[in-house]
C-alpha cells in the first residue's frame, strides 16, 4: 500500500469556523467544508454525493451533517455516506491549526 503525500494549504483563520458550525472554503477548485466539533476540525467536500447539493447549508445533528436536498447523512469526521439516498462517501481532507491559520490537506 503507498501512502499519499500531502501538503497543507491556507484556507483562513481558525476563528473563521465557530463552534459547533461550519465555514466553507475555495480551495484550488474544490468546496471544502470546515466543521469544528468539540473534539477539533474537521473538512469534507462541500458537495452531496447524491445530487451535488451543497452539505455545508444541511443541519449538523451531532457529528454528522444532514443534506438540505434528500436528507442523506454524513459523517463529518470521516466523509461515510451514511444513509440513503447517499452511497458513496465525500472525500475527506485533513486539518491543521498552527498558530492562528487553518490549514487543509490536500493530496499532491
Amino acid at each position: 500500500m503507498t501512502e499519499t503525500a500531502t501538503r497543507f494549504v491556507r484556507v483562513g483563520r481558525a476563528a473563521d469556523v465557530p463552534p459547533g458550525g461550519v465555514e466553507v472554503f475555495d480551495v484550488e477548485d474544490r468546496r471544502i467544508a470546515v466543521y469544528r466539533l468539540e473534539d477539533g476540525y474537521y473538512a469534507i467536500e462541500d458537495l452531496c454525493t447524491h445530487d451535488g447539493g451543497p452539505l455545508a447549508e444541511g443541519e449538523i445533528d451531532g457529528d454528522q451533517v444532514i443534506c438540505p436536498r434528500h436528507g442523506a447523512r454524513f459523517s463529518i469526521r470521516t466523509g461515510a455516506a451514511l444513509t440513503f439516498p447517499a452511497i458513496t462517501p465525500v472525500e475527506q481532507y485533513p486539518v491543521r491549526v498552527e498558530g492562528d491559520d487553518l490549514l487543509v490537506g490536500l493530496p499532491d
